[in-house]
C-alpha cells in the first residue's frame, strides 16, 4: 500500500518553475509519508504533477513510483495505491499480446493494460486501489477508485487547478488550500459522524472519488463515469448451489489476497469471519511449510470489568485459544491500556484527518502499531457483517421499520451535549434524513421484490454505502498510519455482487445470523467457532477509562480558548458526566455509547485546534 497525491492545470506550464513545483510535490509526499515509509518519488510534466510514497509489499526491488512507460512518442505515468490480486492472470494475458515488462509489480500491469486497451481495462482488475494516471498523448489525467471504496482518494479545485491526495492532509500541503468547515460540514460531524456522506470530504470544497468511479480531466473538461455499480438480479441458484458458490468465492478471495513478497498475518478474534480467513491462510501456508502469524486484541483488565450485553455476549479469548490450537498458528495476544486508548484518540484524528470512531479507532491504531513490529501485511475479517447481514439492525424489527439509518436511529443522544443554539442552527435531523433518503432512492431493486425483500435490499445497500465504508476507512487509516497493509477479503466485489442478490431466507436460514456464511465454512472450523453467536470488536468496560475521558473533557472546557466551547453546553456536559453510563444504548453502531461520546467530543476539539479550522 502507498499514498498518492498530485495536481493538474492545463493553463499553466509547471516546467517554467520546476524547483518550486517539485518542492510542492515533496511537501505532499511528506504529509502522507506514514502511508509509504519505504520509498518516495515525484513526476512533473508541463501541466501535471504526481507524487508517491511507497510501502514495499510486492516487487521490493523494482517497484519504485511514479512508474513511466513510453511507446511511439507517447508517455504515460501512474501512481498507484493498493493491490491487484489477479495480477498473475492479467500479466499472462498481456504477455501473450506482446507486452514486455521491466518490473514484477501490479502497477506496471495496470499501466500497460491501460496503454493497450484504454481506461476500460480497469474492469479487469480485482483488487483494492486508488490511482492517478497521466497520458501525454491525450493530455488527460485520470483518477480511479476501486469498486467498493476500500482505498481513499480525495480531491478539490483551487481556481483552475485540480489537487488530489490519498488523505485530506495531502491537500492541505498544497499552497492556498485551507481547512474550512461550513454548516454542512458541522452536520457531517454531529449528525452523521463518524460516518460521512460518500463523495464528500467534510471540509468545504473537498470531494472524494466515489467507489467504482473514473474521473477524467483534460484541457477543456472534466468527465465522470462509473465503470462499476452494484445491480439487482434474480437469484436462481438452489440453497446447495448458493452455499457451494459462497464457499468457493470466500476461499478464492482469501487465497488471492495472500499475494505478497513479505510474510502475511491475520487478525483473529475467534469469531466466524476472522476464523475463516485464518483457517484458509494457515492451511495454504502449511502447504509451503510455513506457520501463520495471528494477532488478537483486548483491553487490560477486561476480564474483571467485562459486562455481557446484547451487543457483546461473550469475551473472545477462549475462542481465540481454540482457533490457535486448531490451526497451529504463531499467536500473540495484544492488550491496550486506558492510557494507550486516550493517547491514541488524538493520533487517530491525525490518521483520519477527521473525528472518527473514538476509542474503537484509537485502540485499533494502537494494535496496528504493535502488529507492525512483526508483520507488514495482514488479512482481516472486516466487512462480512455488512455483506452477510450480521448486525442486529438486519434483524431488529424497530430498525427494519424506522425511516432512518438503522445504526443511528435517534438524533437525541447526538445532541445531548450540544449548545441549544447550535442545535437550532444546524437542522441535524433534516440533514441526516436527506442523506438517508438519497441512498434509499439509489438502492438497486427488482420490480418483483416484495415489500419485505425491498426493505432488506435497502438495509443491505445502506450498510455497503455507509457503515462498511466507515469501518474500512478506519482499517485503512489506522493500519497505514503505522506502515501496515490490512486487507479485507470479504470485500471482494464478486462476493458483494453475488450475496447482495441472495434472498434473505438463504442468507439467514432458520433465523441463523449469517447462516449462509456459516454453512459455507463447514469443514473449515470447529463447530463451536462456526456457530458462535456474533460478538463485535471488543471495547473496555473499565470505569477508570470513562473517568479519564471525563477529566480530560472538563480540562478542555475549562480552557477559554478551546474551540469546542462554542459548540457544547457546559451544564449539559457536567450533567452527562454525573449520570450513569448506559453501554446498552449506543449512539452509533454497536460500540459507541456514553464514554465514546465523550471521546468523540475530545477528538472534535483536538481536530478543530490541530488543523486550525475556520468555521463559517
Amino acid at each position: 500500500m502507498c499514498g498518492i497525491a498530485g495536481f493538474f492545470n492545463p493553463y499553466v506550464d509547471y516546467k517554467t518553475e520546476e524547483p518550486k513545483w517539485r518542492h510542492v510535490l515533496e511537501r505532499m509526499n511528506a504529509a502522507q509519508k506514514r502511508r509509504g515509509p519505504d520509498d518516495d518519488g515525484t513526476y512533473l510534466s508541463s501541466i501535471c504533477g504526481l507524487a508517491h510514497v511507497r510501502l514495499e509489499v510486492i516487487d521490493l526491488k523494482t517497484g519504485h513510483q511514479p512508474l513511466i512507460r513510453r511507446s511511439n512518442g507517447r508517455e504515460c505515468a501512474i501512481i498507484f495505491n493498493g493491490e491487484v490480486y489477479n495480477m498473475a492472470e492479467l500479466k499472462a494475458e498481456l504477455s501473450l499480446e506482446g507486452v514486455h515488462f521491466q518490473t514484477t509489480s501490479d502497477t506496471e500491469i495496470v499501466l500497460a493494460g491501460y496503454m493497450l486497451h484504454g481506461k476500460d481495462y480497469i474492469k479487469k482488475l480485482n483488487g483494492i486501489f486508488a490511482f492517478a494516471l497521466w497520458d501525454s498523448a491525450s493530455e488527460e489525467l485520470l483518477l480511479f477508485r476501486d469498486r467498493l471504496g476500500i482505498k481513499p482518494l480525495f480531491y478539490t479545485m483551487i481556481g483552475e487547478t485540480l489537487v488530489f491526495s490519498s488523505e485530506i492532509k495531502g491537500l492541505f500541503a498544497y499552497p492556498g488550500i485551507r481547512p474550512i468547515i461550513d454548516k454542512n460540514g458541522l452536520c457531517e460531524i454531529f449528525a452523521l459522524g463518524p460516518a460521512k456522506t460518500y463523495g464528500k470530504g467534510v471540509f468545504k470544497d473537498v470531494l472524494e472519488v466515489l467507489p467504482g468511479q473514473c474521473i477524467t480531466f483534460d484541457r477543456t473538461s472534466c468527465s465522470e463515469e462509473f465503470y462499476w455499480q452494484l445491480e439487482s438480479h434474480p437469484h436462481t441458484d438452489s440453497m446447495k448451489e448458493t452455499i457451494e458458490k459462497t464457499a468457493w468465492l470466500v476461499e478464492d478471495s482469501v487465497k488471492k489476497q495472500m499475494l505478497s513478497d513479505l510474510p502475511i498475518s491475520t487478525f483473529l478474534s475467534g469469531g466466524v469471519d476472522s476464523s475463516l480467513v485464518t483457517a484458509i491462510c494457515a492451511r495454504e501456508l502449511k502447504k509451503q511449510g510455513k506457520i501463520l502469524n495471528t494477532f488478537s486484541f483486548d483491553f487490560v483488565g477486561n476480564q474483571k470489568y467485562f459486562k455481557s450485553n446484547s451487543f457483546q455476549p461473550s469475551q473472545d479469548r477462549p475462542f481465540v485459544e481454540q482457533m490457535v490450537k486448531y490451526c497451529g498458528t504463531n499467536h500473540r495476544f495484544l492488550e491496550c491500556s486506558n492510557q494507550n486508548q486516550l493517547d491514541c484518540l488524538y493520533q487517530a484524528v491525525d490518521a483520519r484527518d477527521l473525528p472518527c470512531m473514538a476509542d474503537v479507532e484509537s485502540s485499533m491504531l494502537y494494535f496496528c502499531s504493535e502488529v507492525t513490529n512483526y508483520n507488514k501485511v495482514t488479512l482481516t475479517g472486516e466487512c462480512a457483517d455488512e455483506i452477510f447481514g450480521g448486525y442486529p439492525w438486519f434483524h431488529n424489527e424497530k430498525a427494519f421499520k424506522t425511516d432512518a439509518f438503522p445504526w443511528s436511529m435517534s438524533m437525541e443522544p447526538r445532541q445531548a451535549l450540544l449548545d441549544d443554539s447550535v442545535i437550532r442552527e444546524l437542522h441535524m435531523d433534516e440533514y441526516a434524513h436527506a442523506a438517508y433518503e438519497k441512498t434509499i432512492r439509489e438502492t438497486p431493486r427488482l420490480a418483483e421484490d416484495t415489500p419485505e425483500e425491498k426493505r432488506r435490499r435497502e438495509i443491505a445497500y445502506l450498510n455497503l454505502r455507509w457503515f462498511m465504508v466507515t469501518l474500512v476507512d478506519r482499517m485503512d487509516r489506522t493500519s497505514m498510519y503505522h506502515g501496515l497493509e490490512a486487507r479485507v477479503p470479504f470485500a471482494d466485489y464478486r462476493i458483494v455482487e453475488y450475496i447482495f442478490n441472495v434472498p434473505w431466507e438463504m442468507k439467514c436460514p432458520d433465523g441463523i445470523v449469517k447462516g449462509l456464511l456459516r454453512h459455507a465454512g463447514e469443514g473449515l472450523l470447529p463447530e463451536e467457532i462456526l456457530w458462535r453467536k456474533k460478538s463485535p470488536y471488543p471495547k473496555t468496560y473499565d470505569p477508570a477509562y470513562e473517568k479519564l475521558l471525563g477529566d480530560e473533557l472538563k480540562e478542555v472546557l475549562a480552557d477559554s480558548n478551546a474551540p469546542i466551547r462554542t459548540l457544547l453546553d457546559t451544564r449539559k456536559v457536567n450533567d452527562f458526566l454525573n449520570s450513569p453510563s448506559d453501554y446498552g444504548k449506543p449512539w452509533y453502531g454497536q460500540l459507541m455509547a456514553g464514554p465514546q461520546m465523550l471521546a468523540y467530543m475530545l477528538q472534535v476539539n483536538y481536530w478543530l485546534e490541530k488543523y486550525k479550522i475556520q468555521i463559517l
